[in-house]
Parts: C-alpha cells; structure tokens; sequence
C-alpha cells in the first residue's frame, strides 16, 4: 500500500489500498487517516456519496475534536482513486465497494487498534454503508452507522421512477455503461463551490458541477440495492438518519435552493429509514441542504449538535 501526503494537508495520510483489476484495468480506492492529537479507541469512516469524494475537513474537524481519528474512503474510480482509463464514478453493483470498505474496516479495527467504529455514508455512500452494515451485522465490526441524506430511493414522480428504473433494468446487461437521458442539475454543485454562491472548495476535476453522467448499470444497481433497503435490513447497532426538512426541484421558479435538499426527496428518506434496523432515529434538519454538514452555518450547526448528542448516547461520548 502506498502511503502519502494528502491533498488537504499535513495533518492527513492517503493510503492507497489495491483492489482486484476489472474489465477496464487497474482499480484502487484510496483511505484518507487523520489522527488525533492524543491515542484514541474511537474512529469514524465517511463514505462519500456519488459524484464526490472526501473533502469536508471540517467534518474531520468535528470528530477529532470528540476524540475520533478520522478516516474517509474514496471509493473506486471517484476523487482520488479515479484513474484516467476509468468510467468516472460507475459500478454496476454497490457490493463491489465492499472489498475497499472491508480493508479500510481492518485498518482501522486491526491495525491501528481502535475499540468503538461509526461509519457514517452520505447519499449513495449512506446507501452503500447501510447495505454493508446489515451484512457484517453480528460480527461486532461497527459501533454506529450516522447516514446524511442516504439515497434510499429515486427522487421522481413515481410513473417517471418506474420508466427510467425499468429500461436501466433491461439495458444493463446490453450497453452497461451506456448514457441515461438524465444528468444532476449544475444548481447544487454551483451552491456549494465559493467561486459561484457558496463556501466550500473542491476539486472540480473529481466532482465536476455539472456531474459526470449517469449509466444504465449504475442506475440498475442503486435500484437494486435501494429494493433491500425496501425490503428491510437487519443492521443490529444504533442507526441515525438525518435528512432535510423540505426538499425543492431546482428551476426558474425556486429561488433560493441554499435551504432545501435539490438532490433527493427528503420524504423518501424518512419513510423509509425505519427499515433500516431495529434501533433508527431520524432527524430533519431545517434549513438544511443535502449534504447537511455543507450547509448554510446556522443548519450546519443543528446537524453537528444533533449527532453530537446522539454520539454521547449510543457511542459513549463524553
């Protein structure tokens, strides 16, 4: 595993992890380590959601404070593990993520000796992450799972999602890689980046404003893994689900997009978060934007004060 310097700085490491080559060649995916100033038992994972990849130090900031070395993992072919042979952000199976998220789980547990682990998934990584911890559920890997925004269903007017949701199906296994007839609105990535009208920096090579496209198999594949969630998981340790208050469909009649969730419908995610497991909070977060901790200060201040008090209740925090 190669080791380095990270593009945010001194205080983190990118650790390059070696998977498996596919069908278009050499795969990695890449964990980024943060450690605290003090030895600590405590660690976090993020995992990014699609067209991302790690960049919001100040969540690192958030759970160092808390005694948390912090670790994110940007997943195959996103951010820091895209590679220039490569389909930007594509898989045509969610499971395939395991393998990268199940060596950075052994880092972290194993050799760097750490006791307590939330994972926390945002978007698509908040799917993914609720996915593998229902299947490593009873082998005592992981503490807590916090999910900001998780992408638990298709944000369309249901005859729409049917439509698009079927041909994804049926053309998956023909033209895979193929270009849906649907692309993300450049309005949110535009409200985040502090060169248009918003406060964050990112690099725009891995998380481009106006998206990378969407393909046939990757779609398929969220449907496939968003019917387990419908179907119910299993995930045995305490879930905290946090999602907007309201959502808003991009355009010229909505105004202001910096105080709703332009992404997903928020609804989906709270009616069906309770499949998750057992033991689910959820949260709403008004004024909140997708990626909650991006949003506007006074928002982002109520979801970090939310997931602190639900830390020091279920993750002995204090």
């Amino acid at each position: 595993m190669n080791r380095s310097t990270d593009v945010l700085g001194s205080e983190y490491e990118a650790i390059e992890l070696p998977m498996v080559r596919d069908d278009e060649g050499e795969v990695v995916a890449t964990l980024v380590r943060r450690r605290c100033a003090e030895r600590t038992a405590r660690a976090v994972l993020y995992l990014h959601g699609f067209v991302d990849y790690f960049f919001q130090d100040h969540l690192a900031d958030f759970y160092v404070e808390r005694g948390f070395d912090f670790y994110a993992l940007d997943l195959r072919k996103h951010g820091r593990s895209l590679r220039p042979h490569q389909t930007p952000n594509y898989t045509d199976d969610l499971a395939r993520y395991y393998a990268e998220i199940d060596m950075a789980v052994r880092i972290v547990r194993e050799d760097d000796e750490h006791d307590v682990l939330l994972l926390n998934g945002h978007s698509t990584g908040g799917l993914t992450a609720a996915l593998w911890a229902d299947r490593v559920s009873g082998r005592g890997l992981v503490d807590g799972v916090f999910l900001n925004s998780p992408f638990l269903d298709v944000n369309a007017p249901p005859p729409v999602r049917w439509a698009v949701c079927e041909a994804s199906r049926l053309l998956s296994k023909a033209v895979p890689k193929g270009r849906l007839p649907l692309g993300l609105s450049d309005a949110y990535a535009r409200s985040l980046h502090r060169d248009h009208d918003g406060e964050w920096d990112f690099d725009r090579g891995w998380k481009p404003l106006d998206g990378f496209p969407m393909r046939v198999g990757w779609l398929a594949a969220v449907r496939n893994a968003q019917r387990a969630v419908h179907d119910g998981l299993a995930i045995d340790v305490p879930v905290l689900v946090m999602a907007a208050a309201r959502s808003v469909k991009p355009g010229p009649q909505v105004t202001d997009i910096t105080s709703a969730d332009v992404v997903l419908n928020a609804d989906d995610i709270v009616r069906w978060a309770p499949r998750l497991g057992s033991h689910v909070t959820i949260v709403r977060i008004e004024g909140g934007m997708h990626d909650l901790v991006l949003s506007a200060e006074d928002a982002r201040k109520r979801a970090f004060a939310e997931l602190d008090r639900w830390m020091r209740c279920h993750l002995r925090v204090g």
